[in-house]
């Protein structure tokens, strides 16, 4: 504005001048020129020369720093973003004494904002090898804004909060996979042999920081560490799981650990771990999950889960279920959605359980959205139609004295009917799948064994201990059951284990014939030309077939888990990888023989299931962005895999 000022005021007087002498145009042009040059040439100090006669000579003494000059906290005042004042404390603590004014504010002070200093909390900032919190005032002008700079230093502060955090207490649970199975047949020589191993290097983990580590009982140690050495330990991905696991390669043997990490007290700390551990053991062991006030994070968890060779826990849950069953007024039982033959067959075993003890049940399944159609259309001419109802009519039966059953899934966001969960007063709970995120909380009776093959063959272990010989289930009940457990395991190919063969072998005796079996997998013609057209847009990648395809008729829906199933019989497939567009998003089914864990992949895309079958669905999304996920998940998969080799190594 100055400039432009002075640049007027010349020309008005060239212009008179010319109008009273017009033979001095030459001198004129000449005093045009050289103006011109000194304006060119001083401008840039203008505005130096404005501030400093705006503040004085100096900095000591200047009206504009009378109120802000005794200030402890380093001030400043900008127009602006230009540095136009500041006091003594600002020059020798932030500046080193020198002088910046006029300086862009970016300049003296890198990464301020603004915006975010005018907040409450303010804006830190590392400058002059210190923390500093950074608060402003701002008054509008006509041409510029006005800016007042408060800055305190948080030095001190900061070190003392990143202390605090870094040795918060964090809890730890250890717990060796099947103690008793794994060292019960063992020589006492090979038993220390191993417990020393363990101990050492558990030992050597702890021993790297200030925490302590204790053994509580036979196969189980508890240790207290600084929140700095939980920090080493995930990002090295905990990988003492994969030491405990060279330390005897012919042994079965593995560790889950427990971890509460961010708890306000130590004993919340405990809790979280203790809860943490039972995720862990419900996944099938050998990993570490994590509890924090954020939710869960899972290490490791390669490996198969490890069978348990007693029944007792078995023949205690079937005591403690007979009694609940007894307590209920009514029994509803369900499973999860899109049912298949494991979900109704368990189910219906369970019915059996509550007409042994007298107490009504019903089976709630929506009958047109599930793949056991076959299995409810023979139970419902063997003369069992009252068995089913449609989860909505279950709704007006259910009191606060109800029971319900939950098979085949531990996910709320999987079974059957919210609704019906919410509404029963008491909740159990038999699944074989590998615990994961959003299990139901706080039910009455847990029977969860990730080792099992399936629900009916838990289902069918809990029948031998219920009601006398005559109270077994009938002969469809049992097939029922035979091809929850055949579906499962892939006509027992794979997750088989001796008690898999038992349960089997029972319902043999209990009237189950194979050939009748066998035909509830008969699929229509719609169903096997769907499931060809899936196996045939299957493509490799690292080993793994993925099938990617539009829309499925609703009527061969079951066509997708076949096809999955059918891909693992190619050779050089170790897992395989359905997906299937269904409305808006994309419903993936995924199979393996065991090579591959499809339940850490498909986690990671939301979903769940088990180490060899798994499932997720994916909203929003088109078929070939499915794609793009899947191969996505199976490269984070053995990227995951290779490191946890090269550390174990």
């Amino acid at each position: 504005m100055l400039t432009a000022s002075l640049a007027v005021l010349c020309g008005l007087l060239v212009l008179v001048l010319l109008i009273q002498r017009p033979t001095a145009w030459p001198a004129l042009l000449a005093l045009v020129v050289l103006w011109g040059v000194v304006v060119v040439l001083f401008r840039c100090q203008l505005r130096k020369w404005v501030a400093r006669w705006m503040c004085g000579g100096s900095f000591e003494g200047s009206k504009l720093q009378f109120s802000l000059e005794p200030l402890s906290q380093p001030a400043a005042l900008l127009s602006g973003e230009t540095v136009l004042w500041y006091n003594a404390q600002f020059r020798t603590r932030l500046l080193n004494g020198q002088d910046a004014l006029v300086s862009r504010v970016q300049k003296v002070l890198p990464g301020l904002d603004l915006q975010q200093c005018r907040k409450q909390e303010g804006q830190l900032l590392t400058l002059a090898d210190g923390m500093w919190s950074v608060h402003s005032s701002t008054v509008p002008g006509d041409a510029e804004s006005m800016t007042l700079l408060v800055l305190n230093e948080e030095t001190a502060l900061r070190k003392v909060e990143a202390e605090y955090k870094a040795s918060r207490p964090g809890y730890l649970v250890f717990l060796v996979d099947g103690y008793d199975d794994v060292f019960g047949d063992m020589l006492d020589s090979e038993r220390a042999r191993l417990l020393e191993g363990i101990n050492r290097t558990l030992e050597d983990m702890i021993g790297r920081g200030s925490g302590f580590l204790r053994r509580v009982a036979s196969g189980r140690y508890i240790a207290v560490v600084e929140e700095r050495q939980m920090e080493q330990f995930a990002n090295r991905g905990y990988d003492v799981l994969d030491k405990i696991r060279a330390l005897d390669p012919s042994v079965n043997l593995s560790l889950s650990i427990g971890i509460g990490r961010g708890a306000k007290t130590l004993r919340e700390a405990q809790d979280m771990a203790v809860q943490a551990l039972d995720m862990a053991q419900g996944r099938g062991g050998d990993q570490a999950a994590e509890m924090t006030p954020d939710g869960f994070t899972f290490y490791g968890g390669v490996s198969h889960g490890v069978e348990k060779r007693s029944k007792v826990r078995s023949r205690i849950v079937a005591d403690q279920l007979v009694k609940l069953i007894k307590e209920a007024d009514h029994v509803v039982i369900m499973g999860h959605r899109m049912s298949d033959l494991d979900a109704i067959g368990s189910a219906e075993g369970v019915l059996r359980i509550c007409k042994i003890c007298d107490v009504p049940a019903v089976i709630a399944v929506r009958r047109d959205a599930t793949l056991a159609g076959s299995l409810i259309d023979a139970l419902c001419r063997a003369g069992q139609k009252d068995d089913f109802i449609d989860p909505k009519d279950a709704l007006p039966i259910i009191s606060k004295r109800t029971l319900c059953i939950v098979v085949d899934t531990y996910q709320v966001g999987l079974v059957e009917s919210k609704d019906i969960l919410e509404k029963c007063g008491k909740v159990a709970v038999i699944d074989h799948h590998r615990k994961g995120v959003g299990y139901i909380e706080n039910p009455a009776l847990v029977c969860h064994e990730p080792y099992s093959s399936s629900a009916s063959e838990l289902v069918t272990e809990l029948l031998q201990y219920v009601g006398e010989r005559d109270d077994k289930p009938n002969r469809v009940e049992a097939e029922g059951l035979l091809s929850g457990i055949m579906l499962d395991t892939r006509d027992f190919t794979l997750h088989t284990g001796v008690r898999t063969f038992e349960a089997a072998a029972a319902l043999r005796r209990y009237g189950a014939e194979t050939e009748r079996v066998r035909q509830l997998f008969d699929v229509t013609m719609v169903e096997y030309n769907a499931k060809a057209d899936l196996v045939e847009k299957a493509r490799m990648y690292k080993n793994c077939a993925i099938s990617v395809s539009g829309e499925v008729a609703p009527e061969a829906r079951v066509a997708i888990a076949q096809a999955a199933n059918d891909l693992l019989t190619i050779q050089g497939v170790d897992a395989s990888f359905v997906a299937v567009q269904v409305g808006t998003g994309v419903n993936i089914s995924a199979r393996s023989l065991g090579a591959v864990n499809v339940q850490v992949i498909m986690e990671s895309l939301g979903g769940g299931g088990h180490q060899t079958m798994a499932a997720a669905q994916l909203k929003h999304i088109t078929p070939e962005a499915a794609r793009a996920r899947i191969e996505g998940a199976i490269d984070k998969y053995y990227a995951s895999q290779k490191k946890g080799d090269v550390e174990g190594k």
